[in-house]
């Protein structure tokens, strides 16, 4: 089979989307796929490049001065027939609602080939992320869902990752079935195991404190100031805890104000943006994992702290109660609460026999999101979409 994935956020932008993407590319060439991934320009100038196992085209862009690590491409309806017309895919899976997700969609469906969207944002997500707009929130929440009504309705199916990101997202005028399938996370990767000794010195992290961790994007509608908030709790109430906080993005200067001002500075370290292979490492050094985010429609970064076997402290709202179970793998805490915040870590702090239980939990669960249990299922519904074009095109002969 040949598959065109199309997508806005790719490789090596360090975002979920981005990350959701490869792996799916990665997989899919792993069991046999001609695969090849539309993405913009990392340099501005079109050019090509092979990741692993499959084809990167990447298109013309240009940055943007308000969101870290993102570019924009411009595309022409002309280009993105040429290189469908170059591939031939049999399928084209869209992960983006931008201009290479929209380009490739419109090419795509006046060629005849069926598409596959997956939905991976919610329009606050935007807003949050985009300072200059919040006094256009709402008109503008409202163009995005327009927005993404309209690459949608090109699509023959579209995916989301979790059953509580299709009750999140207003699906009624779709005419695309929606399904939830899981993006996946390669477990050969994230698993249980020791750091490397020496990560603990390339990033000043002591080595004789229990590790909090956030690891994703440093971005404001995270809420890592809560999270942060909670930590000077910690602090007052004496208990020995290190909060290692991995990632970049715009909210990383209103945080370090924040540390400052509460006095953390010896509390917290910000590794910033960091390689594949010390982020799988940064998984496992951690003690405790959280997630103070309210807007995740999967929370993939959260996945792998689960597969890494972390015990999790997490905000009960999008699909993040999917992921954490109070009780079972960690605690599910109500959003921009502080105080139940600083309990929960309290109680994981206090409790090493209770982290370690919950740990194995975390690896059970995380196994439901294998990428070799996901990629079949993407095959299924590929085969589904191209069979039902071929019958839709007969008819219409």
């Amino acid at each position: 089979m040949r598959i065109l994935i199309a997508n806005d956020q790719h490789w090596p932008m360090k975002s979920g989307v981005a990350t959701a993407a490869r792996t799916m590319a990665q997989g899919l060439a792993e069991n046999g796929h001609t695969v090849m991934v539309v993405a913009p320009s990392q340099t501005g100038r079109g050019y090509k490049e092979v990741d692993e196992n499959y084809e990167i085209t990447r298109i013309r862009s240009f940055g943007l001065t308000f969101r870290k690590n993102f570019r924009v491409s411009v595309t022409y309806d002309r280009e993105m027939r040429r290189i469908l017309n170059e591939f031939k895919p049999d399928v084209v899976h869209v992960h983006t609602q931008f201009t290479v997700g929209l380009g490739i969609l419109r090419a795509a469906v006046h060629q005849g080939i069926p598409v596959v969207a997956t939905n991976h944002v919610m329009p606050d997500n935007m807003i949050k992320n985009i300072k200059i707009l919040a006094p256009v929130s709402r008109p503008f929440s409202y163009i995005l869902t327009e927005y993404g009504a309209l690459l949608y309705r090109g699509a023959k199916r579209i995916v989301m990752p979790t059953k509580s990101a299709i009750e999140l997202f207003n699906t009624d005028r779709i005419e695309a079935p929606a399904l939830a399938i899981s993006n996946g996370i390669n477990l050969d990767r994230f698993k249980p195991g020791k750091p490397k000794p020496e990560l603990f010195t390339k990033f000043k992290i002591p080595r004789d404190k229990t590790l909090i961790t956030y690891i994703g994007r440093v971005d404001e509608e995270k809420h890592i100031h809560i999270m942060v908030q909670a930590l000077e709790l910690l602090r007052w109430s004496g208990k020995d805890f290190h909060a290692v906080i991995v990632g970049d993005g715009n909210a990383r200067e209103r945080l370090d104000e924040l540390i400052s001002t509460l006095q953390l500075e010896d509390h917290v370290t910000f590794t910033g943006l960091v390689s594949d292979d010390d982020l799988v490492q940064l998984h496992r050094i951690g003690d405790i994992y959280v997630m103070p985010s309210p807007t995740e429609l999967q929370c993939l970064a959260m996945l792998e702290a689960m597969a890494s076997g972390k015990p999790v402290v997490a905000v009960d709202a999008g699909a993040l109660g999917e992921l954490c179970i109070t009780g079972k793998n960690g605690h599910l805490i109500a959003v921009d609460d502080i105080e139940a915040m600083a309990k929960a870590l309290v109680d994981l702090l206090d409790h090493p026999k209770k982290r370690a239980t919950y740990a194995k939990n975390s690896v059970k669960i995380a196994k439901k999101h294998d990428v070799k249990v996901v990629i079949p299922e993407f095959e299924k519904l590929y085969e589904r979409v191209i069979e039902e074009n071929q019958q839709s095109q007969q008819l219409d002969q």
